[in-house]
């Protein structure tokens, strides 16, 4: 994780009651996990925004960067000069999004409807090295079909289109297609997570737009609906607050999301994505792809392929192949 972003949420439980925090993580944990989508804040204080950035920003924060990587690999001389964060909460995505583009002058927008959620984004903002997160407006808003959103280069929708009812997820993605050159979307790593972005996907096709990641084209998504889902994960480190917060020893652990991204500029999706983890057996690797011929497809490279065999023994879920 980003160490400037780590180094802030370190100093957020100081002064804060471990009962109070312990309590909150687990309704938070209890309102992610839940199939009712909510129609108030789930962060309503200050205990409940540090419990809920301590808990789950550095997820969120590795699951966009990861989509953005792939998003970067398909349009690598575009970078925004203005980004929206749809239900941003304390900035995740816009943490994300500063470490894509380091070097970009943007302007930036968080939109979200808890205003604690916004107070401590912008209060962790202004210890970062980035000028457009210091910079950023945090504006209170209801996310929904009563939002009004600016033209933005790129506009990211990272874990709310649960939160929504339908006519509200609607109406976030349509608006989102109308008003972005580029929208991200990332949702949990769950067969519902994934139906949403399927929506999502064809909704912002339907708009205009074309995919650029992870889809190595922009038909119909060849999974059979029911039977599969398209996710990947993204290691996450766990820092000692982190441990302390969430529970659990280990190091690391790996956050599991879906996403699309699609722009309405040129963009050069992958030949092939894996889109499972690869197996490594003796003296071959099995990779599970999906091409641009529309289809899933299982290869094998052995190591009479030379480089291509030791290429696919380094690479990764969600990886573009051939590297």
């Amino acid at each position: 994780m980003n160490a400037t972003l780590s180094a802030a949420l370190a100093g957020l439980l100081d002064g804060l009651p471990q009962g109070r925090l312990a309590q909150a993580v687990d309704r938070l944990i209890a309102s992610y996990r839940g199939e009712t989508p909510t129609d108030a804040p789930v962060l309503r204080d200050r205990a409940d925004v540090a419990a809920y950035a301590a808990y789950r920003m550095p997820a969120t924060f590795e699951a966009v960067r990861s989509a953005l990587a792939a998003f970067r690999a398909a349009a690598p001389e575009w970078a925004p000069a203005s980004h929206t964060d749809i239900g941003g909460g304390t900035g995740a995505a816009s943490w994300a999004v500063a470490d894509a583009w380091p070097e970009s002058d943007r302007r930036t927008t968080v939109l979200d409807w808890a205003e604690p959620a916004l107070a401590l984004g912008r209060e962790l903002a202004a210890a970062s090295d980035s000028p457009a997160l210091r910079g950023a407006e945090w504006r209170r808003a209801r996310i929904g079909a009563a939002m009004r959103l600016e033209p933005a280069d790129l506009i990211t929708v990272s874990y709310v289109l649960k939160e929504l009812g339908d006519a509200d997820r609607t109406a976030v993605v349509e608006q989102a297609a109308a008003a972005g050159q580029a929208v991200l979307i990332v949702e949990p790593g769950t067969p519902d997570g994934y139906e949403r972005v399927i929506e999502a996907r064809d909704r912002l096709i339907a708009a205009g737009l074309r995919v650029a990641a992870p889809c190595p084209h922009s038909a119909a998504c060849p999974i059979v609906p029911g039977t599969d889902w398209c996710h990947f994960a993204a290691r996450v480190s766990r820092s000692s607050l982190h441990r302390q917060v969430k529970g659990g020893s280990l190091a690391y652990e790996d956050e599991k999301f879906s996403y699309v991204a699609a722009t309405r500029f040129p963009a050069t999706p992958t030949a092939s994505r894996v889109v499972r983890k690869p197996q490594i057996r003796k003296g071959q690797v099995l990779l599970d792809l999906c091409s641009t011929d529309e289809s899933l497809h299982r290869t094998t490279v052995t190591k009479r392929h030379g480089d291509l065999y030791r290429a696919a023994r380094d690479t990764g879920w969600g990886a573009e192949w051939p590297p």
